[in-house]
């Protein structure tokens, strides 16, 4: 059965495996990308999803602008030394791209309705206007794979944050709250999905795509400085979309979950309420906490080179 994607990104190293995989997994359809800032500014975000998507032989599928900033009003601020100055590695796009008009994304509902998935892998601020716009219609999505949060880990902007919710956390707040039937991927799952310097160089040799290890080495060589005990670089952005098709290699957990939106020390934080009646509360989301790396080592390394997929 083949599962329509709607991919909300703002497309850097781990966004790009992300859609490696999706591309090269039989049973996703990406119907769509919505590129926002978060790694890069909106603009690269568009221009490098045009790149890959063209490179993976999928021109058809829409580009969409999203956000330009949060719904906090701040200007974003882009480290580029985790994705690189474009947020590619070391590639650089070779042609200027236009992404297509926000609207699209109300089309896409409409035609796909309870057929279609939306994972979303960067700042929240698209998919919460999107909540915001089109409210009954969005409601028909069958459901929501979103990368983001941490829960009794340490977040990796602040103390308490992971970077997705630290960006927007009003909008991050709103998704929590209103978005329907959600699957979570936290920082206490993405970080134990390490892909490793042999891992990377197979894909190198005998993957499907020719430009894997120049995209993945600048931010591979920022983990192996920041972070050296997980032996390797962890593509946060790749896991939902895995369980698209992996579901049983996690771990879950049902619990409500709170997004902090006021200044301070705890702006961003993702807090779940993990006492043993807090299934009973009705909006719970279903969070991933935990995964089988054999499964994730021999999914992703045959999906990313093995010709039959």
């Amino acid at each position: 059965m083949t599962t329509n994607v709607l991919f909300f990104s703002d497309m850097g190293v781990d966004d790009a495996v992300a859609l490696m995989y999706a591309s090269f997994t039989k049973t996703i359809n990406i119907v769509g990308i919505v590129c926002s800032y978060g790694n890069v500014p909106v603009e690269d975000a568009v221009q490098n999803a045009h790149f890959l998507l063209n490179l993976l032989g999928l021109n058809d599928v829409p580009v969409i602008k999203g956000a330009e900033r949060p719904m906090t009003g701040e200007s974003p601020t882009y480290i580029t030394k985790v994705h690189g100055t474009h947020g590619l590695g070391s590639i650089v796009p070779p042609f200027a791209s236009e992404g297509q008009n926000f609207g699209i994304v109300k089309s896409i509902i409409e035609r796909y309705g309870g057929e279609l998935i939306i994972v979303d892998t960067g700042r929240l601020t698209s998919l919460a206007m999107a909540i915001m716009l089109y409210g009954e219609l969005i409601k028909k999505v069958k459901g929501y794979y979103i990368m983001g949060g941490a829960f009794l880990v340490p977040g990796n902007v602040t103390p308490v944050a992971e970077a997705n919710f630290a960006g927007d956390p009003v909008a991050a707040d709103l998704v929590m709250r209103r978005g329907g039937p959600i699957a979570l991927f936290p920082l206490n799952v993405t970080y134990k999905a390490i892909v490793t310097q042999d891992m990377s160089d197979s894909i190198n040799r005998v993957g499907k795509v020719p430009l894997f290890k120049p995209i993945f080495d600048v931010y591979y060589d920022f983990y192996k400085t920041s972070m050296p005990q997980l032996q390797g670089a962890p593509p946060h952005d790749l896991l939902p979309m895995m369980a698209l098709v992996n579901r049983h290699m996690f771990q879950w957990m049902r619990r409500p979950v709170h997004i902090v939106t006021q200044e301070g020390i705890a702006r961003g934080q993702s807090i779940a309420d993990f006492r043993p009646n807090a299934t009973a509360h009705p909006n719970t989301i279903r969070i991933a906490l935990d995964l089988d790396y054999r499964q994730f080592y021999w999914n992703f390394m045959t999906n990313m080179t093995d010709e039959k997929g």
